[in-house]
């Protein structure tokens, strides 16, 4: 990522092109593994958004655990990397887990399960479904020149508003 007044550049697809046209002068193999196939470019879009939440809630965690200081230091929310996963992780406090995970290149979860074997999400307006327990699914969407959107229940999703929101039903829902 380059920043150049004001503006990001994301520089990731330029840089494998180069590696790519590299290798291939070295190897004498032509092999170029198309920097616009969807598949590929969904797969990098998922990981880079996992990132991207996980940062946005490692932020807010140690901020709400800051405040919190010099209080009941069990009530602090921990955050946890799933092993044998790419990115995936979860917040924990009390008896309440919030699991955030890509279930596939186009699909990432999240939803809440308790010790007490219960999975359930937070209820959000316009859910189809209310009532029965589910996980949230954020999922992909290709356009035009293979830009990649990530969408709820088919509308596009901010990742602020999304860690907000987690955020704050996970604290109310593990508060004892």
């Amino acid at each position: 990522m380059i920043t150049t007044q004001n503006e990001k550049y994301d520089t990731a697809w330029i840089e494998s092109l180069a590696l790519e046209e590299i290798n291939m002068e070295e190897s004498g193999y032509i092999r170029f593994t198309d920097a616009s196939d969807p598949a590929r470019v969904i797969e990098e879009s998922s990981i880079a958004l996992l990132n991207k939440i996980k940062d946005r809630f490692e932020f807010y965690v140690s901020l709400f655990n800051q405040y919190r200081v010099n209080r009941d230091q069990g009530r602090m929310i921990k955050v946890f990397r799933i092993s044998n996963t790419i990115n995936d992780f979860m917040l924990f406090r009390n008896t309440l887990k919030l699991i955030v995970a890509r279930r596939g290149p186009d699909v990432i979860s999240v939803g809440f399960l308790s010790n007490s074997g219960g999975l359930f999400a937070p209820r959000v307006p316009g859910d189809q479904s209310p009532g029965i327990p589910q996980i949230h699914e954020l999922k992909a969407h290709v356009g035009p020149f293979n830009h990649v959107t990530w969408r709820y229940q088919g509308e596009p999703i901010e990742v602020e508003t999304l860690v907000r929101f987690y955020l704050s039903e996970f604290i109310r829902n593990s508060a004892r």
